[in-house]
């Protein structure tokens, strides 16, 4: 009489790399948990997926009274709403992803309890989950632009890249944030006034030339500062390419990504005890 194979689910020792076959057998869970922060993002709302535009759109007319108007702060050249839907654009979409992020693995801990996946899936589907709101409101900047007679560029084929680049800059910080939330729950509190302070550190309602030369090294660590000055690189034609500051915010990305899988592989382990 033969007996059922036993398999023995061991969790990793100290650095353990990803096992990219474990990642691409849970490629179909993946596509779920994406399909299902869609699906959860706007269910019972009024206006379902027009917040992905009303979002942007809204924050840019409060940008523009206060910051453009009252404030007199300036645009680079460009009619203020498009300096500020620019730079509103791809910080709508990062402060939500890094935020959904951080709060994944606690808000969805029935999964954590009742079956083993690659736990690192729960953080990335919000963040992918995101890009199609990054992508209906990169129309509404497209449409924005016509409407004040801006030619678009070929620059604007690099939206891609620097989607990428938002993309990891809310995916770095959201597995560290994750991965603590689930034995601190001091972090959930935290996650708001983190994202508010990480507003006023980025170019949204300023322009990057404002920052004193001997800030810039440090304010180049923030990745989503050159996420910001490359989409209004991309529409504005005298604009230099933001070389500099975009290198250092790769590099820190990198390091930020790096460590953060250390963490989280780390105390995943635990995370079905704890949550």
């Amino acid at each position: 009489m033969s007996t059922a194979p036993v398999v023995t689910i061991r969790p990793p020792k100290g650095w353990a790399p990803l096992d990219l076959r474990e990642f691409a057998g849970a490629h179909e869970l993946l596509y779920f948990l994406v399909l299902r922060s869609l699906k959860l993002r706007y269910k019972q709302t009024a206006l379902g997926a027009a917040w992905a535009i009303l979002q942007p759109l809204l924050a840019t007319g409060v940008f523009t009274v206060v910051f453009g108007r009252l404030a007199r702060l300036g645009s680079d050249g460009l009619p203020y709403p498009v300096f500020a839907l620019a730079a509103l654009v791809p910080w709508t979409y990062f402060a939500n992803a890094l935020t959904q992020a951080a709060n994944s693995l606690v808000d969805q801990h029935q999964l954590l309890t009742k079956v083993y996946f690659p736990r690192l899936l729960l953080p990335l589907a919000p963040v992918l989950a995101g890009l199609v709101d990054l992508a209906v409101a990169f129309v509404l900047l497209l449409l924005v632009l016509a409407w004040y007679g801006i030619d678009p560029s070929v620059r604007l084929l690099a939206a891609p890249a620097f989607a990428l680049l938002a993309a990891l800059s809310a995916l770095a910080p959201g597995i560290w944030l994750a991965a603590l939330n689930v034995r601190y729950r001091d972090v959930q509190h935290v996650i708001p006034f983190l994202v508010q302070i990480w507003l006023f550190a980025t170019p949204v309602a300023y322009s990057g030339s404002l920052v004193p030369a001997r800030w810039r090294p440090l304010f180049s660590l923030n990745p989503m500062a050159a996420v910001v000055d490359g989409f209004r690189w991309m529409i504005t034609p005298e604009a230099a390419v933001p070389a500099n500051g975009l290198a250092v915010a790769v590099a820190a990305v990198a390091i930020l990504l790096t460590s953060g899988l250390y963490v989280f592989r780390r105390m995943e382990r635990s995370f079905a005890d704890v949550v």
